[in-house]
């Protein structure tokens, strides 16, 4: 806000519901009367043109009739007027007005009258050209250097420049790389046009390069310009703005140098000539139009501008001089010179005030009346004095300008899921994979507290789940009121949801006696749709690709208690279970008859998510109920990094570089080998879409493994101190027909993560050598095993020692096998084929022992 305002000195308010735009607006001495004082030209969208000559208003004096010169209706709107010199065998000023689809050049001329009737004006028709294309903005100058006369150069809607000499039409070419039309200026100087394309970016066109232009079509009639000629230029220089631009100016300031002024959303750009930056002055508001003038410092422009806060500004290059308060928004403002005044500020807004103002200050003759003496009782002061405070201290005591924080909530949400599916289905899709998509009803219970204004009511599930109302405009509720909602949840995608949990967010406003208009609060709540939603019982299947075995420290409990809504289907058989998901696959829930072990199996990895989390959560909710607090779950094979790496594969889009950036950073800061390691500044580059998933594979891997030794997201020292913490390498089997190929794939697993750690190699190939000897091992133990070296303190050093070798190794290892892969290749494929003999015959014993196992339970 600024302290002055500008002066009015004229003020006109044009028609009723016209538009007005930023070139509809010039000023000069329109009908040459010699006088050296301007003329305001104005036209509007409406196809009205208005001449006026101001005087400053004064009562009894000039009406708006005697200042208003000419006013003419034309049948197309008025896109843009300009003032010079447009006819070849005169010198004098005329107007051209240019229309979307014509361009008329008008003198304007004035004739003295009678005394009671004043002077009268006349608008002539000099010639017109009719426009193929249409056209957006224009502008002139002596092109190509003609001295005496201007040229007219119009840019079409579609990006043609199209130039005209005069009474003749020139040529026209084509801007390239064109999708929307931008300001347009000349500058004298270089004889070249300045433009900002749609790229946000500066361009530069000299007047030469458009004229020579060999490719352009020939025209059979001169006064008929071609639609199809044309040619797609190169700039001469470009300038990358980073924003769209309102107007550019080229003032005539200096013979030496010419400025480009680029007004753009948030910048004032000020360039060279040759497009090199002068300055570039960011804006802390909205500018909507500017004007560069000479100013009275050599080698310096003044700039007059104008924002959204009605704010007139003027800055010496980029330095703020003066600012004053205007009464409207302008969208084009102008320097003009009258009989009583120069250096006049011409103000038009788009809905069609013109105003006249200049900046300054006025005296102010006011005075302050004087004020009758009268003794003052001090008593009686004092006692309005304590009313007033005590006022003040009920009011603070008992109101707040913000309510307190209560320990209960003004509003309280409850979402209540039924039981049952909705009878008649409100899916969208009836039917997915020919199974039938249900949907489950939801009541939303809401209770007032105290008087609420405003409640508004939003609900969110996860995609592909959709319901059939999401946004609820409720009533103004009073204290103690309820009200009840209710919606339906169904799928609407052929792929499983991430997550069968909503969100529920109820925003109101709570009025106070000081604050009438409320303060905004929000209530929320979670509610969890049932497992039957997105799938349907189903016979268990014995064998599947892809197995999850779950571990607890509590007898098995039957499945049927732990999905009542799926007991149909369980065939006498409450320890296999089969659920088909209605996007996807089968999933299968086995529970062990004889161990704590459940197992979850499926055709596709990504399907057993759901039945997983279902199932963690229902045990414990079993256990719950039955009074059990110790219960405990756990996973205690490898981590699936193989079907999860295959998964990923699958859906390779675009997203890996993101997580792989996110991770990385994690290994290089909180998760890094040891405290001295940790990148503390990280050079953060633009993402790029990967070719492959190899690189984003060993950076998860890293991770997991760096997790399970027990790292923490934590760049403390302490926190990542080493943890005696150990990762199972593999669990055991479930006495099951089945458990042969879950222990193919957590050895494929197991085989792949040691694969991609060329440390564990070394280490594998002395358990190897400790295996067959084992006197060899009990004199070793303290140069390889780590695992020895724990419970050997006395020989920690030695461990130490070995580890780094081992480690040295390893990255000799790794630099050979870079230089002879091939010779490489057969090393690991003999390492390879020993640990799987050593693997196979651990596992024939284990085998042996489930049967034993099995003809326990059978007997």
């Amino acid at each position: 806000m600024s302290l002055f305002k500008a002066r009015d000195w004229w003020a006109s308010v044009l028609g009723e519901g016209e538009e007005f735009d930023q070139g509809c607006l010039c000023v000069g001495d329109v009908d040459n009367s010699g006088s050296g004082y301007d003329k305001i030209v104005v036209g509007s969208f409406m196809g009205m043109l208005r001449i006026f000559s101001p005087h400053p208003s004064k009562a009894q004096e000039l009406s708006e009739a005697d200042v208003q010169l000419l006013e003419v209706r034309f049948p197309e709107p008025v896109v843009q007027v300009e003032l010079g010199k447009f006819v070849s065998c005169s010198e004098l000023l005329h107007l051209a007005v240019l229309h979307p689809r014509k361009l008329s050049v008008y003198a304007v001329s004035g004739t003295a009258g009678n005394v009671e009737h004043g002077d009268q004006y006349q608008l002539r028709l000099v010639y017109e050209h009719n426009l193929q294309r249409t056209a957006c903005n224009m502008t002139y100058g002596p092109f190509g250097g003609v001295t005496g006369h201007h040229y007219i150069c119009i840019q079409s809607m579609d990006g043609m420049l199209m130039f005209f000499e005069q009474e003749s039409y020139g040529f026209g070419r084509f801007l390239p790389g064109f999708l929307l039309p931008g300001p347009l200026s000349y500058c004298v100087r270089t004889d070249s046009f300045i433009t900002v394309s749609s790229s946000r970016q500066v361009e530069c066109y000299r007047y030469e390069t458009l004229a020579v232009a060999t490719d352009a079509d020939t025209r059979p009639d001169p006064d008929q310009q071609s639609k199809s000629s044309g040619k797609r230029l190169t700039a001469e220089w470009t300038l990358v703005l980073g924003e769209e631009a309102l107007d550019i100016c080229v003032p005539n300031t200096s013979p030496l140098m010419s400025s480009i002024f680029v007004l753009g959303e948030r910048n004032l750009f000020s360039l060279k000539d040759n497009g090199q930056i002068r300055f570039m002055k960011k804006l802390e508001f909205n500018p909507s139009c500017f004007l560069p003038y000479a100013s009275v410092c050599e080698g310096s422009t003044n700039v007059l501008m104008c924002n959204h806060n009605n704010m007139l500004l003027v800055y010496q290059d980029s330095t703020l001089k003066w600012a004053a308060q205007l009464c409207c928004v302008p969208v084009t403002v102008r320097v003009a010179n009258f009989p009583e005044l120069k250096g006049v500020v011409v103000t038009l807004s788009s809905d069609g005030r013109l105003h006249c103002s200049y900046m300054g200050t006025d005296p102010s003759f006011f005075s302050a009346p004087k004020v009758e003496a009268r003794e003052l009782n001090y008593e009686e002061l004092d006692t309005e004095m304590k009313r007033l405070q005590k006022l003040i201290r009920e009011a603070t005591k008992t109101q707040d300008i913000v309510p307190r924080a209560e320990t209960e909530e003004e509003l309280s949400v409850t979402a209540v899921v039924s039981s049952q599916l909705d009878q008649l289905s409100c899916a969208l899709i009836a039917e997915m994979n020919g199974l039938p998509v249900p949907s489950v009803s939801v009541q939303v219970r809401i209770k007032s507290r105290s008087a609420v204004a405003s409640p508004k009511m939003t609900v969110c599930v996860q995609p592909p789940l959709a319901v059939t109302q999401d946004q609820f405009v409720l009533d103004s509720m009073g204290s103690g009121s309820e009200s009840v909602v209710r919606f339906s949840v169904f799928l609407n995608g052929v792929y499983p949801p991430a997550d069968l949990s909503g969100d529920i967010a109820v925003s109101y406003s709570s009025p106070t006696e000081l604050n009438p208009t409320g303060i905004p609060r929000v209530s929320q709540c979670k509610f969890v749709l049932p497992l039957r939603l997105v799938c349907i019982p189903s016979s268990a299947l014995k064998n599947s690709k892809f197995k999850i075995t779950i571990d607890t420290n509590k007898p098995p409990i039957s499945l049927s208690d732990v999905f009542p809504e799926f007991s149909e289907k369980m065939e006498n058989n409450d320890s296999a279970l089969g659920f088909q998901l209605i996007t996807g696959s089968i999933v299968t829930v086995l529970a062990s008859k004889t161990s704590q072990r459940y197992r979850i199996q499926s055709e596709s990895f990504e399907d057993m998510w759901l039945v997983v989390k279902d199932l963690v959560q229902g045990l414990q909710r079993h256990c719950i109920s039955l009074g059990v607090s110790d219960f405990q779950n756990s996973f205690s094979g490898p981590v699936p990094l193989t079907e999860y790496f295959h998964t990923l594969d699958q859906h390779f889009q675009g997203w890996e570089e993101s997580v792989d950036a996110a991770v990385s950073h994690l290994l290089k800061t909180c998760l890094s080998r040891s405290p001295k390691d940790q990148a503390i500044s990280l050079s953060s580059g633009p993402l790029t879409l990967p070719k492959d998933t190899a690189r984003l594979k060993k950076h998860i891997t890293l991770l997991c493994e760096r997790l399970g030794k027990g790292g923490r997201l934590s760049l403390s020292s302490e926190a990542n101190a080493p943890a005696a913490l150990m990762m199972p390498v593999s669990c055991e089997s479930i006495p099951e027909p089945i458990v042969e190929q879950e222990e193919e794939a957590l050895q494929d697993s197991t085989q792949f993560i040691k694969k991609k750690q060329p440390s564990k190699r070394v280490k594998s190939k002395s358990d190897s050598s400790k295996e067959s000897s084992k006197e060899k091992k009990e004199k070793d133990s303290g140069k390889d095993s780590t695992k020895e070296a724990k419970k050997d303190s006395g020989k920690e050093k030695e461990s130490k020692v070995s580890s780094k070798e081992s480690r040295r190794e390893a990255k000799d290892k790794e630099s050979a096998r870079e230089k002879d892969p091939a010779k490489e290749s057969g090393k690991e494929s003999g390492k390879e084929s020993g640990k799987e003999k050593t693997k196979v015959s651990r596992k024939s014993s284990v085998k042996v022992k489930e049967k034993k196992s099995e003809a326990g339970d059978a007997e």
